[in-house]
């Protein structure tokens, strides 16, 4: 906002954000803050935890682990708190005075972090510890802190010298401003790109609800009388598979493909190529051949080698079986009046019109059987209470960052607290696409905290008076977000670096996986899954013929995804010198796709790079192969569960206990071993996605 500064309103009197909040579990007094809080808070919490860290490092004493890794641990609470205050706003409800803020935050967030990271005497201090490890008797949380935090310093340039380090921060600077400016760009022309439709005609095969919703988007954007289909972060939209006009999906289909490539103000090709430009220059700089290098080094998977061998064993089938099922849709349209070759915006359409054929199954029929309301309640939280005993009772008086965010306290069997869960359900101008899982407040008994954890999903709103009915597929994103929530709320540590999901990021899929399982439950599934008018549940027929088709279109699925995960490899995977080169976005990605045998046009990639959200302003650059990697253990944990009697509190306990409570305390492969008795095997996978051929 103009004129904010850091220095401006740090009273902390005034500012809301600079004192500990009262309310239960810490959940932040968004209804008391305002946007010109932020970045005064910001800085007054920087200047906190450098006096912190000063105080750490100016010790005369010898470095012991209390003077030292509980000093660290303990420093650093206001920031922590106002940050996951501001950012769980600047994703879920960015307002122009909020984006501000983040632009100018930015820089600021990376420098700090650098001189943290980057400080020389906490880098000995920490080091020293390292190199008595054997000696210092230990419990194996605090051990393995200790090993973390060395490692994660030296991988951020902790060892380099001087013009290094200094060289490391300005580029972390100017990335965190490129990621920034990725992101409002992709939003502002996801919302320019959303598509217009005059007549209701154009969206026939929309449910009334749907229909509803695309009315309201309209009237929002000032357009009364007319309907607005609002794009999804991915390629694909959920109505391509209804619309009955093919000239209403292909228009969809080219807004949301050419997303962030249009020449304008909002193109990310620019961005894209710096911060490419950039990470290939700090990995060298780190001593790595690539990012990608630099990531996999301290992830699960070791190196880019081992993903693009898991990648490329599974795109040949992957993408033999879309063959197979293209073949099987232009069939059908040739028996058609007036045949025509088979397209991108097509092959969803197409696709329910063979399911349906093959299985006598409508999924967008469905959708009255999954009314919101009641897949959480008696889908979603009825399976977390069999499962783990912990029940949910609404807080209408906790008011969360927007009044209509629902706030549920969460509690163990016995009755005794365990955290806040926050659900942020609908779509909106201000959020940015996709689902996600955030935490607010984190675990952790060295600062005697709870959790309070954030899901995001972005399901279009209906009309008031209209139910929400969701997609099947919104539905699996529910309980997939979930998973995400519960690693977050069971995870008990001492240390705050160690909190929710603080773990490998090809491991932290793995939870959120697993809690799909519950969706097909039967004792779960008959539950929720009751018509909205009638109460009947969905009948037995059709939940046969939902788990006969479950490996239906998996070619598909699993092509588009190996896709994105490839050209994320592929841009991460460039040298110094390579990454310099003037490369043509397009012909770059269209180069990676032949590559690995993934360029059919009519299977296109999840996400093109000029809208990859996940990689060029997320989290998981040279990550999103994670997913996949992680359903390795996902299919092989839901082996487990069937042959252990499924859906029982023994199991949950067992799960809660060795995977999810332990955070990110324990080497995640050792603790996946703890539960199962083994490492993960690749079968059960192959066999879910029909790749066993």
């Amino acid at each position: 906002m103009p004129g904010a500064s850091l220095d401006t309103m740090t009273d902390a009197a005034a500012n809301p954000l600079l004192t500990p909040s009262s309310l239960p579990y810490a959940l932040p007094p968004y209804a008391e803050i305002r946007a010109e809080h932020y970045l005064p808070a910001f800085g007054a919490a920087f200047a906190e935890h450098r006096r912190e860290v000063d105080h750490i490092t100016r010790v005369r004493s010898m470095p012991t682990f209390e003077n030292t890794m509980v000093a660290l641990e303990a420093s650093g609470s206001a920031l922590d708190r106002v940050a996951r205050t501001f950012y769980t706003v600047s994703s879920a409800d960015a307002t122009a005075e909020v984006q501000e803020i983040d632009e100018t935050l930015a820089p600021l967030m990376s420098a700090h972090h650098d001189a943290i990271q980057l400080d020389s005497a906490l880098y000995w201090r920490i080091s020293t510890l390292h190199d008595q490890l054997e000696s210092l008797g230990l419990d194996p949380e605090q051990e393995r802190l200790v090993r973390r935090h060395h490692r994660e310093m030296t991988l951020a340039g902790a060892g380099l010298d001087y013009d290094a380090k200094a060289r490391l921060t300005d580029l972390n600077q100017r990335l965190s401003t490129l990621t920034t400016t990725f992101e409002k760009n992709l939003l502002a022309d996801t919302n320019d790109l959303a598509v217009v439709f005059d007549d209701a005609a154009e969206l026939d095969g929309l449910t009334d609800g749907e229909l509803s919703a695309a009315a309201r988007a309209a009237e929002d954007r000032g357009l009364p009388g007319r309907y607005v289909v609002t794009l999804t972060l991915f390629t694909g939209h959920p109505y391509l598979s209804v619309l009955t006009d093919r000239e209403s999906r292909r228009r969809i289909m080219a807004a949301s493909r050419s997303r962030g490539s249009r020449g304008d103000e909002n193109d990310n090709r620019g961005v894209l190529r710096e911060i490419v430009r950039l990470r290939a220059e700090r990995a060298e700089l780190l001593g790595y051949s690539s990012h990608a290098a630099a990531v996999t080094a301290d992830e699960t998977a070791g190196t880019p080698e081992a993903v693009h061998d898991l990648l490329r064993r599974l795109a040949r089938p992957a993408a033999a079986n879309a063959v197979r099922e293209q073949q099987a849709l232009q069939a059908l349209i040739d028996r058609g009046d007036a045949p025509f070759p088979l397209e991108a915006h097509d092959w969803a359409f197409y696709t329910e019109k063979v399911r349906a054929a093959e299985y006598d199954l409508d999924r967008s029929a469905l959708r009255p059987w999954f009314e919101a309301e009641r897949v959480l309640q008696d889908g979603v939280f009825a399976a977390a209470t069999a499962l783990y005993g912990i029940t949910f009772a609404e807080r209408a008086d906790l008011r969360a960052y927007r009044a209509d965010v629902r706030v549920f306290e969460v509690s163990n069997e016995d009755g005794s607290p365990l955290g806040l869960y926050i659900l942020d359900l609908y779509t909106r101008d201000t959020k940015r696409g996709g689902a996600w899982m955030n935490s607010l407040v984190t675990q952790s008994h060295l600062r005697g905290t709870d959790p309070v954890v954030v899901n995001n999903l972005n399901v279009p709103q209906p009309a008031p008076g209209q139910p929400t009915l969701l997609t099947l597929d919104e539905v699996t994103t529910l309980f997939h977000e979930f998973g995400h929530a519960l690693h977050g709320l069971f995870a008990t540590v001492t240390y705050p670096h160690f909190a929710g999901t603080a773990v490998f990021r090809d491991f932290v899929e793995f939870p959120s996986q697993v809690n799909e399982m519950w969706i097909y439950w039967p004792e779960v599934l008959t539950a929720y899954a009751r018509h909205v008018e009638t109460d009947e549940p969905l009948p037995a027929d059709v939940i046969e013929k939902l788990t006969a088709s479950e490996a239906f279109n998996q070619g598909f699925s699993t092509s588009e995804y190996l896709a994105a995960s490839w050209i994320d490899q592929a841009w991460h995977g460039l040298s110094r010198a390579e990454a310099e080169a003037d490369l043509d976005v397009a012909a770059f990605e269209a180069a990676a796709l032949a590559d690995i045998g993934l360029d059919n046009p009519v299977v296109p990639t999840r996400y093109s790079s000029t809208y990859f959200a996940h990689v060029f302003s997320g989290g998981y650059s040279a990550g999103y192969y994670s997913y996949i990697w992680s359903e390795v253990l996902d299919a092989d944990t839901v082996e487990w569960f069937h042959e252990n009697g499924g859906l029982t509190r023994g199991n949950g306990d067992r799960f809660r206990d060795r995977l999810l409570g332990v955070g990110g305390s324990k080497d995640p492969l050792e603790a996946y071993r703890d539960f199962r008795g083994r490492d993960a095997a690749i079968e059960p996978l192959l066999e879910r996605r029909g790749l066993t051929g």
